[in-house]
């Protein structure tokens, strides 16, 4: 029997069980109707059920400082997905900061006869800007989001305004080229093991220092005004990049749309085919683009020329082809001085996020990017793939010298180290987690949340992570009482593996951390992620 004192349930056999203030009214409730049956239980339960019993599960939560509450193959190995992410932006905000910037610069390379005219190249240097893009920063939650929305910002906005920069000093004439020059890394566009059908899509676009628009475009197919009538593709922006191959017929009222899309990689014929109902809306998708400072040249170019400036060569590329690269374990094995981790000791790798000049180049006009504390917030909360990997590789230049892949991965390895993590329990070949080669356990996703909380820049990172019911990933999750707003945490997915980590607000009115991490679930199902979900009310709960 027990009778309520206050906010404190006395039992009469024994003892009081208290709900603090902070527990809300969905949990008090909860516990006075029931008795909570413990986490182990609960979870075996939920894992019993056949939809999800075959798949490899892995949980680890802990208190804040780090004391185990519950564990279930937390030191086995599982991928990651995006929560590889985490892993990446804390690296990221530790060691360059939350108040770096990166500068995209235009360069004259040449000789000049007055203001007027250049002979020689026209360079737009790229600086590793996630963000030369559309993107409206800072990130706004939906419910900060203006009603009705302003116009969406256009995608080549800034360099729109470099064009106007370079048009105001009176430049009429570049005899030579417009060149768009990504050599502050080397030209690595893909990760170990990305999957090759990911590579025509936005969310495996290939990486570049020079990023433009998130180094992917939009194509539109809406049906033609009648059945058998050709349907019409539009791409935004409109730079003439790809070769189209259109071969789209429009179907009948209510027939079945099946519009595909293929690229070879490597080549720039992009082909789509099928058909599309008459009464479908329109189908839209993001289509990487597959060398981004080729594309960026191409659509300066045409900027200048729309300006009035005559350009007399080609829009073109150049690249660090990184030819005598060594193998991934060979570059990475090998930690990194504590003393560049923490500081003490000079990289004399110059400003990451600002290549030096060549011999004769003068910048005649710079855009300079968002904070990379903004960037990890949207990085994290719409789980941005490539804006991980640039990450990575300002990590790898602004620590080695060299901003590699593999040179990256190195510096996050050796951070996490540092921040007392098993270098036995994470394995990463990339930074966004969609490498399959990604390994991880829970156990070193828990201890990386544990650690984060004692950084100076821990509120600002957990502000990154999407809130349950409220936005980025989980907007659509944890969309009731008593966990809406009281989920934090990474998301992931990748092909039959998902990972959801982070913090939970409990009934006690404390918070601990969290990861579950599924692989090899069924494919095409979702009944993992409800029964994650699941596991995520019962942490609150019995906690």
């Amino acid at each position: 029997m027990m009778r309520f004192v206050g906010r404190c349930a006395v039992i009469l056999l024994g003892g009081m069980m208290c709900m603090p203030a902070g527990a809300g009214t969905g949990f008090t409730k909860l516990h006075k109707t029931h008795r909570v049956k413990p986490l182990k239980l609960q979870v075996a339960r939920l894992l019993a059920d056949p939809a999800v019993s075959r798949s490899h599960w892995g949980i680890a939560v802990t208190k804040m400082d780090g004391k185990p509450i519950y564990a279930l193959n937390a030191g086995q190995f599982f991928q990651p997905a995006s929560n590889a992410k985490l892993f990446t932006t804390a690296a990221a905000m530790a060691l360059l900061g939350p108040e770096t910037t990166f500068d995209t610069r235009v360069a004259a390379r040449g000789v000049f006869d007055g203001t007027a005219k250049l002979t020689g190249d026209l360079v737009l240097i790229g600086g590793g800007d996630a963000n030369l893009s559309g993107r409206a920063l800072p990130y706004l939650s939906p419910a900060e989001r203006p009603v009705p929305p302003p116009p969406a910002p256009a995608a080549l906005r800034y360099l729109e305004q470099m064009a106007d920069q370079v048009a105001a000093t009176g430049l009429k004439v570049v005899n030579g080229d417009v060149v768009g020059d990504d050599t502050l890394f080397p030209w690595e566009p893909y990760a170990a093991d990305w999957a090759i059908d990911d590579t025509i899509w936005g969310y495996g676009s290939p990486l570049s220092a020079l990023t433009i628009n998130d180094n992917q475009i939009k194509v539109t197919v809406t049906p033609g005004d009648a059945a058998g009538k050709p349907a019409t593709v539009a791409i935004d922006p409109a730079v003439p990049y790809y070769t189209l191959d259109v071969s789209v017929t429009t179907g009948a009222a209510k027939s079945e749309s099946s519009v595909q899309m293929e690229r070879l990689l490597g080549s720039k014929v992009l082909h789509i085919y099928g058909a599309i109902a008459l009464d479908a809306q329109p189908d839209v998708e993001e289509v990487a683009i597959q060398d981004p400072a080729e594309y960026a040249a191409i659509a300066l170019k045409a900027m200048l020329e729309a300006r009035g400036i005559e350009v007399t060569g080609v829009a073109r590329s150049e690249h660090w082809d990184l030819r005598e690269r060594r193998g991934f374990l060979d570059q990475t094995n090998e930690p990194l001085d504590p003393g560049l981790l923490d500081g003490r000791l000079g990289t004399g790798c110059g400003d990451a996020g600002r290549p030096e000049l060549r011999a004769g180049e003068k910048v005649i006009a710079s855009h300079q990017s968002s904070t990379l504390l903004e960037d990890v917030v949207a990085t994290n909360k719409v789980s941005q793939n490539l804006h991980a990997e640039l990450l990575l590789h300002h990590l790898g230049k602004r620590l080695t010298c060299t901003g590699s892949t593999a040179q990256g991965a190195r510096v996050v390895r050796s951070f996490l180290e540092n921040a007392g993590i098993d270098k036995d329990d994470f394995v990463f070949f990339d930074g966004s987690g969609l490498s399959g080669h990604d390994l991880v356990t829970p156990q070193a996703t828990a201890k990386l949340l544990q650690y984060a909380s004692t950084q100076p820049w821990f509120e600002d990172w957990k502000s990154s992570l999407p809130v349950g019911g409220v936005d980025g990933t989980l907007a659509g999750r944890f969309t009731q009482t008593p966990l809406k707003g009281h989920v934090f945490a990474k998301t992931g997915t990748l092909g039959e593996a998902r990972a959801l980590s982070g913090y939970i607000d409990c009934a006690s009115g404390g918070t601990v951390i969290f990861s579950i991490m599924v692989d090899n679930h069924a494919p095409h199902s979702r009944a993992d992620e409800a029964v994650m979900d699941k596991i995520v009310a019962a942490i609150a709960e019995t906690n």
